[in-house]
């Protein structure tokens, strides 16, 4: 069956919010890796000392622009997926610039309602994607994504899209920016009985924002991570163990305001099985090999297989067939620079 068969006519069932950034990506060795005091497959804010790094690599690596943004890459995967604009509305915070126009024209082409607040202070965000073979390292300098205020979703066009919607999903990225403004959406989802989704995006959101994170776990309903995120999370909050499978359990059963409905929780291991938890059991989805050959670049996998899970949650599917979708959109990522795809989804289930 098409997905685009059975979704629903309601326009703005899903919003996001996260940090809109321009990907400058660049295949590198692994000496500026060291450089800048960088590791494969992780992703860092910016520090001073890596502020050189993003002229360096559009001056010496080729680098590409892409439009990026954990949450906003996630919501234009989604929007592939289910091929009826507007499903889709996105919040951050950009500057008033040329970057800006990018990315908002990137998310309105791939069907995505953008409502950016913009400020005029502070240029749009960047993220250096350093590719190394099958391996990518992030270094975000946030820029005006940090400077998303609260009172922005008081707007009445986004009061509005809030209103609209029954799905709400923020990154982990975000916790370091705006936890108020999630947990302003994770409230109005649990008091109109909506669905809230969070993702631990990487392992310095536990190590070093476990206060804000507690506080808005009870109203998480699903829950992404990779095997290191989930490892970080653990050591955070006195989870005392090392497989992945254990972790995901605990978490699950983690305090939760809304009884009613468990907690799912989603943890990918690369090309290794993803780890299902529902209703306290694990259930593990595998995932396809691809030839090393086929792999251009691994950067925007959890973005895409994110965007996949969530576009199935929106058409009320149960946690193993959003699974099933989640990992064809990854492996469709990897194949292609950035979080980009080219033609319209094939994608049946």
């Amino acid at each position: 069956m098409d997905v685009s068969d059975s979704i629903c006519d309601q326009e703005g069932l899903l919003v996001g919010i996260g940090n809109p950034l321009l990907d400058i990506s660049a295949s590198v060795d692994e000496d500026l890796l060291k450089k800048y005091d960088l590791h494969p497959d992780d992703a860092i804010m910016a520090e001073e000392k890596h502020m050189p790094l993003y002229s360096e690599l559009v001056d010496k690596y080729n680098a590409e622009y892409i439009a990026g943004g954990s949450v906003q890459n996630s919501l234009r995967v989604a929007q592939w997926i289910l091929k009826k604009p507007n499903i889709c509305t996105y919040f951050g915070c950009v500057g008033n610039d040329e970057y800006a126009k990018l990315l908002k024209e990137r998310a309105i082409a791939d069907g995505v309602h953008v409502q950016y607040q913009v400020s005029n202070e502070v240029a749009t965000g960047t993220c250096a994607v350093l590719v190394t073979g099958t391996h990518r390292s992030l270094c975000a300098n946030l820029g005006a994504a940090q400077h998303f205020t609260p009172d922005h979703l008081q707007k009445e066009e986004c009061k509005k899209s809030i209103e609209a919607a029954k799905f709400f999903y923020a990154s982990g990225f975000f916790v370091a920016v705006s936890p108020e403004s999630i947990l302003l959406l994770a409230q109005h989802a649990h008091d109109n009985g909506h669905t809230f989704v969070m993702n631990l995006s990487a392992p310095f959101v536990s190590q070093f924002y476990k206060e804000p994170l507690e506080k808005l776990l009870p109203y998480v309903d699903v829950l992404f991570g990779n095997e290191s995120e989930a490892d970080a999370f653990a050591k955070a909050f006195n989870i005392n163990s090392s497989d992945v499978q254990e972790i995901a359990l605990r978490i699950a059963s983690m305090p939760k305001l809304n009884a009613n409905r468990e907690r799912v929780v989603v943890i990918t291991q690369g090309c290794q099985p993803v780890v299902l938890v529902q209703s306290g059991r694990v259930t593990l989805i595998p995932v396809e090999a691809l030839p090393r050959e086929r792999i251009i670049d691994t950067n925007g996998a959890g973005d895409a297989f994110t965007g996949g899970y969530l576009a199935q949650l929106v058409l009320n599917r149960e946690p193993a067939a959003c699974v099933r979708c989640a990992v064809y959109c990854a492996t469709h990522v990897i194949q292609h620079p950035g979080c980009t795809f080219s033609g319209p989804s094939e994608y049946n289930d």
